[in-house]
């Protein structure tokens, strides 16, 4: 940020305002999205007055209007004025990723930062000088397993659920293309959640197969709750730490290895190698912080969040590049893809 500060911000913080005004700003779209504004003038085929948003959300006439005319200031919804009254329409970016029904909707990811992520980050102080997740002090959950407090109910796990197929739209063909994989005929996804990555990997590689390995509640919400595309994608239950995990080419570990301490990731990666087929492979997905650890500043704030929610952190591809040799893996191969999640890929 030094290099940043020129005269001028000295003389006034235009940048520091703005970064002390960051939270404000994910509230209303967070808010937005939780009263469902996005999904009515998405619905609506001509633009709305504040009145009537008001009206078909149950909300105050002068809060919606506060409300839609600071959307317009950050130019996610636009405004024109009939015979002097404002009437306010959604913006392409707003109807394909902010409104419920588009296929590449980010909704789930908004409503489990809103309800789950910022109140975490209400205790960041907390979890710096703690050196451990808030979980106990922010919902009165024990800290020690987080996962357990991610899916302390069923509502709580679809929301998580959700969030990460919020990842896989966005992200996904990015990731499983890095590398051509076509040669690993039999991939399994282990935490593979929703089977959004799955899905992603089957249309890439139709000739393999492909199957998602999770935990047996999760397994059987993902079927029962998320949308399963035609893409012969198969789903097993078991827990990858405590029981055996499938045979298979290749494994992917999607943003798990993040969630834990490097002893735990050892642990797990010398049991992939050991169950993994000669010449197969593993397939990492994380954000990868620079080597300098001076950037990007969104692995730095995922970093933080692992800090405020897990146990686990954000590493340097020489981090992973360790982990992975020193379980047995081999010509380790790293792809930074420009977007939030980056690959890499070791073989056996």
């Amino acid at each position: 940020m030094a290099e940043h500060l020129s005269q001028s911000e000295l003389d006034y913080p235009f940048k520091l305002l703005e970064y002390f005004n960051g939270f404000r700003v994910s509230k209303m779209i967070f808010s937005a999205c939780e009263l469902g504004v996005f999904d009515l003038l998405l619905k609506s085929q001509d633009a709305l007055s504040a009145q009537h948003v008001a009206q078909e959300l149950g909300t105050s006439v002068d809060g919606m209007e506060r409300l839609l005319d600071a959307l317009v200031g950050i130019e996610i919804l636009e405004v024109e004025r009939a015979d002097g009254t404002a009437l306010y329409s959604s913006t392409d970016v707003a109807n394909l990723y902010l409104a419920k029904g588009s296929a590449k909707s980010l909704h789930d990811m908004i409503i489990y930062r809103s309800q789950t992520v910022y109140p975490l980050w209400n205790n960041l102080a907390d979890a710096i000088r703690e050196g451990r997740n808030q979980y106990e002090k922010t919902f009165g959950l024990p800290s020690a397993h987080f996962f357990q407090a991610i899916y302390r109910s069923e509502e709580e796990m679809l929301k998580f659920m959700g969030i990460v197929s919020c990842h896989w739209v966005l992200d996904g063909h990015d990731v499983v293309t890095a590398f051509d994989l076509s040669r690993f005929q039999k991939v399994v996804d282990l935490g593979g959640c929703t089977g959004a990555l799955a899905n992603e990997m089957a249309r890439a590689y139709p000739a393999s197969s492909v199957t998602v390995f999770d935990l047996p509640e999760v397994v059987e919400a993902a079927q029962k709750h998320f949308k399963q595309e035609d893409s012969g994608v198969t789903f097993q239950s078991g827990d990858f730490f405590s029981g055996e995990i499938p045979s298979a080419d290749l494994y992917v570990l999607a943003r798990v290895i993040h969630d834990w301490p490097e002893e735990k990731c050892l642990a797990l990666l010398k049991k992939i190698y050991e169950t993994c087929k000669p010449g197969g492979g593993v397939l990492l997905v994380e954000a990868l912080l620079f080597e300098n650890r001076r950037g990007p500043i969104m692995a730095q704030i995922f970093s933080l969040n692992m800090l405020v929610q897990t146990q686990g952190r954000e590493r340097t591809p020489s981090e992973y590049t360790h982990m992975l040799n020193k379980s047995g893996f081999r010509n380790v191969q790293v792809c930074r893809t420009g977007k939030s999640y980056d690959a890499i890929l070791a073989v056996r």
